[in-house]
């Protein structure tokens, strides 16, 4: 039984289509990586490269205040509500026919965006950026699941993508940073077209995707509105919430919507057919633990970028180039973690055991930063805290990303990767809104209670900053245990062995094939009467 699951889940795309040639579908699966990787940066990017272009950009384009929010809002809605439909789309057409239509795509609407002319043109091309960005995410993801079936290659390549994916952020800000300091707020959207066209010229050529692993299914109407809407809502409510306090009577309207909404849609799931997301997907114990720690370690993770971001440059008064720089050594830390820990290790131990520690050592890192004051050093405190955060989240990313793919059958890896997007979408929005609040709380309470006793202009100037800093220490307090009850989920309901042992398999994705194996082994168990049969 152990020899069965294991083939079934390790080499989902079929292994006598992989390696009957070992030769050349090697050297592609590699070659392929390059152009995966390439496409998972540009959409990883994105979401902070424009964030330093932004006050360039409303100037220009003459955007409002209360709608300049709209440039980043509009591709968190469009993104984060149709991820879900994009992974499937990806089941449906065929994971590299989505990636290279996702890719241009993005290129397209990239280029709207830099030519944009009024804040309506900016806030569509940001919609069509999320919109194709949820088609080419979950398409890149699968593309890995299907294509590394082997433990120690997988390995290596979910090492490569997780630091991408975690230190991709960092990447924007310094470019972000370079490209509206040196040349002009539109390159920062034109800068997508080259990175768009090598990988989807690269893909097209180079990508064989495994066959036999297309879902024919019909297409899940009701689950496709229910879920988008769902996840619009969702998403909206918490980005309002930041924004018009979390007592605002659409917050409110918004976050009871998205409760009825995404309850509706499990209904739906558990009764049709083919539906969008089969449950079993999201119930098994292993995919459900990771989904549900990265989403944590995402809010905790969102939240301090934003808070160090504007500590470097508010307090500190770095430039946005400088800043982008001081985020290298939590890049250095990710990169380090995913692919010399992380990715030497999986093979070798089960995957909480890289997953618990991880987000604990990236805790310890986050609890370092809880110790900013306006005076701090870069070298004695930002540094050793942003090389703790960044090891721990690299070393628990990588195996949290294989692991959330891994034993899915082929005709639902895509939505299954969808769902990692989701979980890390949903938890940015969370962590913006939630630590923010947090931070916005803190500061208030701290000017109220120290500005009457400030002389002069300086000194109230002084305790405006130290208010600011107490904010974003009480917020980072927060993100320290959230990424501490990741730790714990992790190492509670991750039980998955390492990779290739058949502890890792043995659990089906597919619960009624669970049920008939089980049903089996105990008709054999009776008749003999001899050695009982354990289920680990």
């Amino acid at each position: 039984m152990s020899e069965t699951a294991s083939a079934g889940s390790t080499a989902p795309a079929g292994p006598a289509t992989l390696r009957a040639d070992p030769g050349a579908p090697d050297s592609n699966r590699w070659k392929a990586l390059v152009f995966i990787a390439l496409a998972q940066l540009m959409v990883v990017l994105d979401a902070t490269i424009v964030n330093i272009a932004l006050p360039s950009a409303q100037q220009d384009l003459g955007i409002l205040d209360g709608n300049r929010q709209w440039v980043v809002t509009a591709y968190a809605l469009a993104f984060g509500g149709l991820l879900l439909f994009g992974g499937r789309i990806a089941d449906l057409w065929g994971r590299k026919r989505a990636f290279v239509l996702g890719l241009g795509g993005f290129a397209a609407a990239s280029a709207l965006g830099g030519a944009a002319t009024n804040e309506a043109m900016m806030f569509g091309a940001r919609a069509l950026q999320g919109a194709f960005g949820a088609l080419l995410a979950p398409a890149a993801l699968s593309l890995l699941a299907v294509m590394f079936t082997d433990g120690k290659e997988r390995a290596k390549a979910f090492g490569i993508y997780g630091a991408i994916a975690g230190g991709g952020g960092a990447v924007g800000l310094i470019l972000g940073g370079f490209l509206t300091e040196y040349l002009d707020w539109r390159w920062t959207f034109f800068v997508n077209i080259p990175f768009a066209v090598v990988a989807a010229a690269g893909a097209y050529f180079v990508i064989r995707e495994p066959s036999g692993g297309r879902n024919r299914s019909p297409l899940d109407i009701p689950g496709v509105v229910l879920s988008t809407l769902g996840l619009v809502a969702l998403v909206y409510g918490f980005t309002r919430a930041e924004s018009e306090g979390w007592s605002d009577a659409l917050t409110i309207g918004m976050f009871v919507a998205s409760a009825v909404l995404l309850i509706a849609f499990v209904l739906v799931e558990s009764r049709v057919r083919a539906p969008l997301l089969p449950l079993r997907v999201v119930t098994e114990r292993n995919r459900g633990g990771v989904y549900l720690s990265l989403g944590l370690a995402i809010i905790a993770m969102f939240g301090l970028f934003l808070f160090l971001t504007y500590y470097l440059q508010i307090v500190k008064g770095y430039s946005p180039v400088k800043t982008g720089f001081a985020f290298l050594p939590m890049i250095a830390g990710m990169v380090t973690g995913s692919t010399q820990i992380g990715a030497r290790l999986m093979t070798r131990v089960p995957p909480r055991l890289l997953m618990g520690p991880g987000f604990l050592v990236a805790a310890v890192g986050m609890l370092v930063l809880t110790q900013l004051e306006i005076g701090s050093a870069y070298a004695s405190l930002l540094l050793p805290g942003m090389l703790l955060l960044g090891l721990g989240m690299g070393t628990a990313f990588m195996p949290a990303m294989s692991l959330a793919t891994l034993g899915v059958e082929p005709r639902d890896s895509g939505v299954a990767s969808a769902m990692v997007n989701t979980s890390q979408q949903v938890g940015g929005a969370i962590g913006t809104a939630l630590l923010n609040t947090i931070a916005a709380s803190a500061t208030t309470a701290y000017v109220a209670d120290h500005i009457g006793g400030a002389a002069g202009p300086s000194q109230q100037q002084l305790v405006r900053m130290q208010g600011l800093v107490q904010g974003y220490t009480s917020a980072i307090w927060f993100a320290v245990g959230i990424l501490v009850a990741a730790a714990v989920i992790a190492l509670v309901l991750v039980n998955a062995g390492r990779p290739g042992d058949g502890t890792m398999t043995a659990s089906s994705s597919d619960p009624e094939a669970d049920a008939l194996e089980g049903a089996a082994k105990d008709g054999a168990a009776k008749e003999e009467a001899a050695v009982p049969v354990v289920m680990h």
